[in-house]
């Protein structure tokens, strides 16, 4: 019997990926989180978790993050 960890099921998930725009990042990855409210289905838009950040959902799926490059 194996014991679970913290990254069980990560090894499923496609690689996020970076994105650098001179002074702007762009991160693309999976979305994970469990939301406790209704999602538009094509695109929702929210602060993000850091100052500074802002996160798109796409298609309920795909999260993109947009910040300044540090």
């Amino acid at each position: 019997m194996t014991t679970l960890n913290s990254t069980f099921g990560m090894e499923y998930a496609p690689t996020p990926f970076l994105l650098r725009f001179g002074r702007r990042e762009a991160l693309v990855t999976r979305d994970f989180r469990k939301r406790y409210y209704p999602v538009n289905p094509l695109i929702e838009c929210d602060t993000g978790v850091e100052p500074g950040h802002v996160e798109v959902l796409l298609l309920r799926r795909w999260l993109l993050i947009l910040s300044k490059a540090h």
